[in-house]
Parts: C-alpha cells; sequence; structure tokens
C-alpha cells in the first residue's frame, strides 16, 4: 500500500493564500503566486498524459515532473526561513513540507495519481446522504459501512455490475481459501476470471 498525497489539497493552500492578499497585489509576482504556479505545471503534464499508459506516464514523469518538483521543494525551504508560520502562506508552506514524502508518491507508479479529486467524487454521495445512515452508529456499523461503499465504488471503477458482482462474491467467497491470495485475487474487481454476467452493459 502506497499512501499518495493529494496535489489539489496542496494547490488549494496556495490558492487561499493568493486570495487572502489585498486584490491590488494578487496580480504582483508575489510567493503565494509562485507556489500556485509550481502546482500548475504539475497539473499540466498531467493533462498531456491523460491519454499515456501506465509505463509512459512513470517515464515522462521522471522526466518532467520531477524536476518541477525539486525546484518546488528547493523554493519551499528557501521560502520556510522567511514566511510567518501561522500566515496563510505559511501554513501552505508547511503543508507542503510536511506532506512532502506523500506528495511526490505518485512517481513511483503510472498507475498512481496526481490527486485524490476521483475518489473525492466517488464518495461524495455517502457523504451527501449520511444523515439517512444513522444506524451506522457504532465503529463497527461505520467500519461495515466503509467496507461495503469501497467495494461497489471499485467494481464501478473497474466497469463491473456492482450488484451482480456482490451476488457472486457473497455466494462464492464462504466456500474459498480466502488465506491463499491466489484464491482472493480471483475474486478483486480487477480480475479478468470473473464471469461475464458481473460486467456491467453499456
Amino acid at each position: 500500500v502506497i499512501l499518495v498525497g493529494c496535489w489539489a489539497h496542496a494547490r488549494r493552500k496556495f490558492d487561499e493564500a493568493l486570495k487572502a492578499l489585498p486584490q491590488s497585489k494578487r496580480s504582483a509576482n508575489v510567493a503565494a503566486k509562485e507556489g500556485l504556479e509550481f502546482c500548475n505545471r504539475l497539473f499540466a503534464i498531467e493533462r498531456e498524459l491523460k491519454d499515456a499508459t501506465p509505463e509512459e506516464r512513470y517515464k515522462t514523469r521522471l522526466a518532467r515532473s520531477r524536476p518541477v518538483l525539486d525546484a518546488f521543494w528547493a523554493w519551499l525551504n528557501e521560502q520556510n526561513s522567511q514566511v510567518l508560520p501561522k500566515s496563510t502562506f505559511g501554513k501552505a508552506i508547511h503543508y507542503c513540507l510536511s506532506q512532502w514524502n506523500k506528495l511526490e508518491a505518485f512517481l513511483q507508479d503510472g498507475r498512481l495519481e496526481i490527486d485524490n479529486n476521483r475518489s473525492e467524487r466517488s464518495i461524495k454521495p455517502f457523504v451527501v446522504g449520511r444523515k439517512n445512515w444513522l444506524f451506522a452508529n457504532t465503529q463497527r456499523g461505520a467500519r461495515a459501512s466503509a467496507v461495503i461503499y469501497s467495494i461497489v465504488e471499485t467494481a464501478k471503477e473497474n466497469g463491473l455490475n456492482p450488484f451482480n458482482y456482490l451476488s457472486y462474491i457473497f455466494e462464492k467467497l464462504p466456500n474459498s481459501n480466502i488465506n491463499d491470495p491466489n484464491v482472493l485475487d480471483k475474486f478483486l474487481p480487477w480480475s479478468d476470471t470473473l464471469p461475464a454476467n458481473c460486467r456491467a452493459h453499456k
């Protein structure tokens, strides 16, 4: 499991710092604007890689995103010695420095994403409707809900029909040796051995 930081969160910190300035200073070449620009450069590269394979994305990130990250890291450390820690800009600097290992983790694998916007969109229905699930008023209930939601959303992301997929694993898993990783792999949402009726038909 690789914990990957979200660059949308990092970018938002600098955007907030820029908006906290007087209107007359926002168009000037202020430090908050520089921080925002570093983030924008990374997102611009990612937009170009939208249709790339994971391997292409991995190689291009090392060639193009790595230098941006190195320059940004040096800039962050330089700013850190000059900024007021409790200012909006200071909090943006501190956030990036404290999260750096997670923020640069997306370079490790082309399958990793630069932000978690997709997963946040996936959980939005549950956030909006959480008052409908007041029965999950214990840790066990909340955990059970989170597990089911994760399975359903992962199934949808992998082009499965969630109902048919859940029916299949609920029927087959109880009679399988789930301690054997090779057996469990066959039931994962991206497995090629899932029956055809688990696939979503458009």
